[in-house]
């Protein structure tokens, strides 16, 4: 039976994604969607619903959730009513906001994250170990954005740093590139007396964190009650 979702925030272009995305995935029905503003959507047939009232909503087993934090409040006591999941990839939510995701987890399964790209939560794990392996190595990142892009560096960069930090007890330098139309690569080098050594992710398109989403969505159905990371949805067994 397929995993029944709601996609929350169905009108901005990662829900869009999502919804393109799993209508070609046989593991999933979307059986609803919203918006800020409620409806219509390009790639869902059916009515979308305000976020501001989801009552209407059809029973559903995971929602999962790319709005803005004003929308957020909504989705989350949704889910805590139904007793289903909750994926979350809004961004800016207040330290309020954190706490009830907190609190949700004591009720329910939920993950949020701010890059669900899953070879990104594999970098990472992957710098960490680096780390703890090869004390004294010299580390520097250098990332690469679009033109486009705003903030240097990117989040994504300080989360691969703060790895190797948490590990080495040393911050790695971070170069930022601002280019053409590139979606994102990261790469580490850590160099040692006479050798060297470089992990890198590219991102070729904006698409694999709808998948990301999508998988942790999969991957968090049927899991108990608990606030989960990405990477403890990639690395630990249901």
């Amino acid at each position: 039976m397929p995993l029944r979702l709601l996609i929350h925030g169905a009108s901005g272009r990662m829900g869009r994604s999502l919804l393109r995305l799993a209508a070609e995935d046989a593991r999933f029905e979307v059986i609803a969607a919203a918006s800020r503003s409620g409806g219509h959507c390009e790639g869902f047939a059916g009515p979308v619903l305000a976020s501001d009232d989801l009552s209407a909503c059809a029973e559903f087993d995971i929602a999962i959730d790319f709005s803005l934090p004003p929308g957020f409040d909504a989705v989350l006591e949704l889910c805590r009513s139904r007793a289903a999941g909750l994926v979350s990839g809004t961004t800016g939510i207040s330290a309020s906001q954190r706490d009830a995701l907190m609190e949700a987890g004591k009720e329910i399964p939920v993950v949020w994250a701010s890059n669900f790209s899953l070879g990104v939560v594999v970098l990472e794990d992957l710098i960490r170990r680096a780390a703890l392996a090869l004390p004294g190595w010299h580390a520097e990142i250098t990332e690469t954005h679009h033109v486009h892009k705003k903030d240097a560096p990117s989040g994504t960069a300080l989360t691969l740093a703060n790895a190797h930090a948490a590990a080495s007890g040393t911050m790695p330098a971070i170069a930022s590139i601002r280019e053409g139309e590139v979606v994102g690569d990261h790469r580490i080098r850590m160099e040692g007396p006479g050798e060297w050594l470089e992990l890198r992710h590219h991102a070729e398109d904006r698409d694999i964190f709808a998948r990301g989403a999508l998988e942790a969505a999969a991957r968090l159905h049927g899991r108990k009650l608990g606030l989960y990371s990405l990477a403890d949805l990639v690395f630990q067994a249901d």
